[in-house]
């Protein structure tokens, strides 16, 4: 879809070691496609400093929502 939208080819693919990404389908998609894999240290979210900040935003948002109807923090997991 990416490559569709922007008219570009996917080079390089980069992201956390996550079994979605390290998958053998996957894998096997990357290299038939010739896309490089790289992945980021284990257990350093700041190397994804944009997905974290927009996460922490994401939990801070349903943390209003819950307070603001008076409910129980257990909702948040």
């Amino acid at each position: 879809m990416v490559e569709k939208q922007m008219g570009k080819s996917i080079k390089i693919l980069y992201s956390h070691q996550g079994g979605e990404y390290k998958s053998g389908d996957f894998n096997k998609y990357c290299k038939e496609n010739g896309i490089v894999q790289q992945f980021t240290v284990p257990h350093t979210p700041q190397q994804n400093g944009v997905a974290e900040r927009k996460n922490r935003t994401l939990i801070e948002f349903a943390r209003s929502m819950i307070k603001g109807k008076n409910l129980s923090n257990a909702f948040l997991g």
